[in-house]
């Protein structure tokens, strides 16, 4: 269960307009939805399986531990696809993640994949940017090909601070059938994932998507997860002006415009490819 108290229950002149936490007596309800969400998507497909990709990191933590709630251990099959680039201890915390929930799990090795990607154009120097949305799209390419081979659906891990500014790759980790924490805010993952009891180390480790060596998503974003959270929530789903945001999270005008630039330039991440408008 949760254990601090929360910390806007001191009144309303007190309240952090950072702080997008759920009430310590909304987490209930909150995870009863998610996991009704999961089976009845299931149920709808005829799936008999749910595929995970295991990273590690709390987004496919939070993921696996309300898969197992939903459908139990024996539904859940978990893929840990290390590359050149991940770390070692991200790699052991997947694993373990998968050996405490009691769930199936195949590590495979993408990187011989990549390399014959890369290979497939020997004059070329690929930058690392390209190579790691490779990356991404190998594993779901792997979480695919087993979700088709045991009836199973693919389940991404996205939460709705990454959705909305399109800090995933197109056909990669954006692939799946669907996003249980969709609709979570970064912050309100981690809350959700001390609530289900994810050890406090997965919760409070430093998220990276291991695309390339040393990156961070917040060294890459530019922008902490918390002001990132508060600004999507006040100015993007609260439709508050972008004037109004910054006066009241104390940030600049310039980071609030720069938010809504990247959630209007990855709105083609959302969406379905463009078709033309129909002929007269």
């Amino acid at each position: 269960m949760l254990g601090d108290p929360h910390p806007n229950m001191t009144g309303p002149d007190e309240l952090d307009p950072l702080d997008l936490r759920f009430e310590p007596d909304e987490l209930d309800p909150v995870v009863d939805s998610i996991e009704s969400f999961i089976q009845e998507t299931m149920s709808q497909a005829g799936a008999d399986r749910a595929i995970l990709g295991l990273s590690g990191g709390i987004d496919s933590t939070t993921t696996a531990h309300l898969l197992v709630d939903a459908l139990g251990p024996e539904a859940v099959h978990g893929l840990v696809m290390p590359g050149r680039v991940s770390q070692a201890d991200n790699m052991s915390d997947a694993e373990r993640v998968a050996l405490d929930l009691g769930i199936e799990y195949d590590v495979i090795e993408i990187e011989p994949f990549v390399d014959k990607l890369v290979g497939a154009f020997p004059e070329t120097e690929i930058d690392q940017f390209a190579i790691g949305n490779a990356r991404a799209r190998v594993r779901a390419v792997l979480n695919y090909l087993l979700a088709n081979h045991e009836n199973g659906l693919v389940v991404g891990t996205g939460n709705r601070t990454e959705i909305l500014v399109g800090y995933f790759t197109k056909y990669g980790d954006g692939a799946v059938d669907c996003n249980p924490i969709g609709r979570l805010y970064k912050q309100q993952v981690r809350q959700v994932a001390r609530h289900l009891g994810v050890d406090e180390d997965l919760v409070t480790k430093t998220p990276t998507a291991g695309l390339w060596t040393g990156q961070t998503d917040e060294d890459e974003l530019g922008i902490e997860y918390e002001v990132l959270d508060a600004i999507l929530a006040l100015h993007i789903d609260g439709r508050l002006s972008a004037g109004a945001t910054a006066r009241m999270l104390d940030v600049d005008r310039e980071l609030v415009d720069r938010v809504d630039t990247m959630v209007k330039r990855t709105e083609h991440k959302r969406t379905p490819p463009a078709t033309p408008a129909p002929h007269d």
